[in-house]
C-alpha cells in the first residue's frame, strides 16, 4: 500500500507549528490516546472516531493499554468529555517499524464501553476504496507542541491547513510506490487524520524523515484508502456496530 508523503518546514510529528487554535468542538471526530508503556509512563497520541466502537490511530502508538478521551477542547477542561479505557487494540498485520520510516502505520482501537454521539463527539467518514480522486486542500489538527523550543504539547486543539500539490515521487522516496502527494509545508499530530475538502479522513500522520539530498524534511501518512478491506474486515469481525 502507498503513503502520502509531504515536505515538512522545521518541524516532526508531534507538532502543530505555524497552526492555530481549532474553533471549539468544530472537529468533533478527534480523540486524544493515552498510551500506558512498559515503564508505566504515559504518552500521548492522536486518534479519530469512525463510529461508535473503533477509533483510527497510528500503530507506532501501540501500548499496554490506552485511554481514549473524546469531545476534548481543552485537555484541561474535562467537563463533558468521555473518558473510555481500552486494553483491545488492532495493529495491521504487515505493521513494520524500521531505521527511517514505519510501514503499514495503522490501527483500530476497540471502545469496550461506546461513545455517545453528541455535538462535541461524531464520527468522520472515510473516502471510498475505489475513489481515484486525489485531496488538494487538506488539514490536520492535534495537541503536538506549538513551537520548536515547547517542552510540553499544546493544552488546546490546533489547526494547520495543508494545499496539497500531486508531483511524481523522487527515487530516495522509492518505498511509496508510483505517486506521491506532496505539499510546501505539514506540521501535524502522530495518529491523528489528515482531513480534506470532502470532509473525509485520508491519511493518518505517520512519521517524517530528512532526505539525504537536503531537500525539505518529508511528512508521512498512511493512505487510509489502500486498507479500506482490512479496515471493514477488522471491525465487521471484533465489533458490534449496530
Amino acid at each position: 500500500p502507498m503513503s502520502f508523503l509531504f515536505p515538512l518546514c522545521f518541524s516532526r510529528a508531534g507538532e502543530i507549528i505555524g497552526g492555530h487554535q481549532a474553533v471549539p468542538h468544530s472537529r468533533p471526530y478527534m480523540a486524544i490516546i493515552e498510551r500506558e508503556l512498559p515503564s508505566k509512563k504515559a504518552s500521548f497520541c492522536d486518534g479519530f472516531l469512525l463510529n461508535k466502537e473503533f477509533v483510527m490511530t497510528a500503530a507506532h502508538c501501540q501500548a499496554r493499554s490506552y485511554k481514549v478521551f473524546l469531545g476534548v477542547h481543552n485537555f484541561h477542561h474535562r467537563n463533558g468529555v468521555q473518558e473510555i479505557s481500552s486494553e483491545e487494540a488492532y495493529i495491521h498485520g504487515n505493521f513494520i517499524n524500521t531505521d527511517t520510516v514505519f510501514k503499514n502505520d495503522i490501527m483500530l482501537i476497540k471502545l469496550p464501553t461506546k461513545a455517545i454521539f453528541n455535538k462535541g463527539v461524531q464520527p468522520i467518514d472515510l473516502p471510498d476504496p475505489g475513489s481515484l480522486s486525489r485531496p488538494k486542500s487538506c488539514l490536520v489538527s492535534g495537541w503536538g507542541k506549538t513551537s520548536l523550543t515547547a517542552k510540553h504539547q499544546s493544552g488546546v486543539l490546533m489547526e494547520v491547513n495543508v494545499t496539497v500539490t500531486d508531483r511524481q515521487c523522487p527515487m530516495e522516496h522509492s518505498y511509496s510506490r508510483n505517486h506521491c502527494i506532496l505539499s510546501p509545508y505539514l506540521q501535524g499530530d502522530s495518529g491523528g487524520p489528515l482531513v480534506c475538502e470532502d470532509g473525509k479522513a485520508y491519511g493518518v500522520v505517520s512519521a517524517f524523515f530528512t532526505p539525504h539530498s537536503g531537500d525539505p524534511s518529508i511528512n508521512i501518512f498512511t493512505k487510509i484508502s489502500d486498507y479500506a478491506s482490512w479496515i471493514n474486515s477488522t471491525m465487521k469481525h471484533h465489533g458490534m456496530v449496530n
